[in-house]
């Protein structure tokens, strides 16, 4: 096992890249060198050929439960310009998130909380024990959840996110799943052996393909209908001169 940092342990296990938020004393509280050490993990996982798929998840009992109390006095006491500065490092290891060509898993057990839901809502799937909560409770000390409002307006519909960031109630795993927050819920008992099985589901398939997909699946988010399709069709042809599609109909017309 390598260290990106002390504050994030990085392993791999048969092509996946398994990244674990390690502050369990603090509830895996968000500070500025578990954001800059989790960058440098994600960034080590999308260089490295060999992985097909990154899982994120928490040490200890909680994924993770937001900015950390030091963190939000720093926020207090800064300057507007200071303000920024901190504010954006966030936002560029969310945007890092959505650009990397891998699919990112988030593993949640426990409460992920605040800026700890952002983070687990930025990755491309959830993957939640049953007894994982959800929650935006900044509303409660008069913050805004802003930059995760972006994430989460993308996640579920606009009339259950107003609720989630206005209210600041937590929600189950289950009710999760069920709004689009959640995309599998595992019982505790089985949950590490079903998350590396679900995870070790993309060394089956084409990387280039699973790469492409994602990146235009998010390209379209701000695209009207016929600027989507026309991007679709030089993806499409994109596709059809990669290696692995080339190989791929090869293969199936040897079958048919």
């Amino acid at each position: 096992m390598t260290e990106p940092g002390n504050t994030v342990l990085y392993r791999v296990d048969d092509g996946v890249a398994h990244l674990t938020l390690n502050r369990p004393d603090k509830r895996n509280a968000l500070n500025d060198a578990l954001i800059s050490d989790l960058k440098a993990a994600l960034g080590q996982g999308s260089r490295d050929e060999s992985i097909r798929a990154i899982v994120l998840s928490g040490a200890g009992r909680d994924f993770c439960s937001g900015a950390d109390l030091k963190a939000l006095e720093k926020i207090s006491k800064a300057s507007v310009a200071g303000n920024i500065d901190d504010a954006r490092s966030l936002m560029e290891l969310f945007m890092l998130m959505r650009a990397l060509p891998l699919p990112v898993i988030a593993a949640v057990r426990g409460k992920a909380l605040a800026g700890g839901s952002g983070l687990a809502s930025a990755c491309d799937i959830v993957l939640a024990s049953a007894d994982a909560r959800f929650g935006y409770p900044e509303v409660k000390i008069g913050f805004v959840p802003a930059m995760v409002m972006a994430i989460l307006r993308r996640n579920i519909s606009e009339k259950r996110a107003f609720e989630l960031v206005t209210r600041g109630e937590e929600i189950s795993a289950e009710e999760g799943k069920r709004i689009g927050l959640v995309n599998q819920v595992f019982t505790e008992a089985d949950f590490e052996n079903e998350v590396s099985a679900y995870a070790k589901r993309f060394s089956t398939l084409s990387k280039s393909a699973v790469a492409l997909t994602k990146g235009l699946l998010y390209q379209m988010d701000t695209m009207a209908f016929d600027q989507a399709i026309a991007t679709g069709v030089d993806v499409n042809v994109i596709a059809r001169m990669s290696k692995d599609c080339q190989a791929g109909v090869a293969k199936f017309l040897k079958k048919a």
